[in-house]
């Protein structure tokens, strides 16, 4: 029996191709159930998508909700509920952050370098995991916002479309916390640049009180806020008062499209940071 010649034993390059990619998908896979196993192990991790909501539900619709009126009328309990979406899905940033920084610290990303894995499968696989869990957020604000009145007055598809603007903005804040948390090295670090870059996204936007109950030099800032133009397409989406379709911006006028290209500026500015940062770790 004749022996095939070497050359027709070496992979061709869309072979080697493809092997990469499965080689990353599996390590992808291992690592996003390795975080979803100490999430399990660990509930106290999943408070700012569960815990927090729910405060942030209550707090608002039953305290601070009688003495806020919406321009033109409508139900602030609906109005609320979608601004809760919204900055549930914008606080993906801050755990990301500390999360990492933590693993710096502990050294598990020295330890995950030293074995025969895809690097970019160890941010691939924290940042799936944490994707997860935003669902489960998703799922909590649902339940507590049916239980204070809220409710969706369009067709399932705007509801679905609605639900994946809100985590498409999340997975892309999530790179923003990578990169912020692969820079600072520090949790403690983290946790005040969170505080420091994520309470202002929160508070100056439309989530809680419209734009035009603002000073002016403020409402610009909150016109142009990434957290104002994803509530205000969940709101228009599932049908909810949207006092901000008044404001004459275009980020307001076209939120789901602003969410979008919002979403994907993210992506393309942080994803080659964080890996960029992750591989200057890898050097050092």
């Amino acid at each position: 029996m004749s022996l095939a010649p070497a050359a027709q034993l070496q992979h061709t390059p869309g072979e080697r191709g493809l092997s990469r990619i499965l080689w990353f998908l599996r390590d992808v896979l291992v690592l996003t159930r390795r975080s979803l196993i100490h999430v399990i192990r660990d509930p106290a991790q999943l408070a700012d998508v569960t815990i927090q909501p729910i405060m942030f539900v209550v707090l608002f619709t039953f305290v601070f909700g009688s003495a806020i009126r919406l321009p033109g009328g409508g139900n602030y309990h609906e109005y609320v509920v979608a601004g809760i979406f919204g900055i549930t899905m914008a606080g993906a940033a801050p755990g990301v952050a500390v999360g990492l920084a933590n693993d710096i610290q502990s050294g598990i990303i020295d330890r995950f370098r030293s074995l025969p894995m895809s690097r970019g499968a160890v941010l691939a696989g924290r940042l799936t995991a944490d994707l997860m869990t935003a669902v489960l957020g998703l799922i909590v604000v649902v339940a507590v916002g049916v239980a204070v009145g809220w409710r969706v007055h369009t067709n399932p598809q705007d509801v679905l479309a609605g639900f994946a603007l809100a985590l498409l903005f999340n997975y892309a804040m999530s790179w923003a916390g990578a990169a912020a948390g692969l820079w600072l090295h520090n949790p403690e670090s983290a946790q005040a640049m969170a505080f420091v870059v994520f309470f202002p996204m929160i508070f100056v936007s439309n989530a809680f009180v419209a734009l035009q109950n603002m000073p002016i030099w403020l409402r610009v800032v909150a016109e142009w806020n990434p957290v104002s133009t994803v509530t205000a397409s969940c709101r228009e989406l599932f049908g909810n008062p949207n006092p901000s379709a008044a404001v004459q911006v275009w980020p307001l006028q076209h939120p789901e499209l602003a969410t979008i290209i919002c979403a994907l500026a993210l992506l393309a500015v942080f994803v080659p940071i964080s890996i960029r940062l992750y591989r200057r770790e890898d050097l050092t």
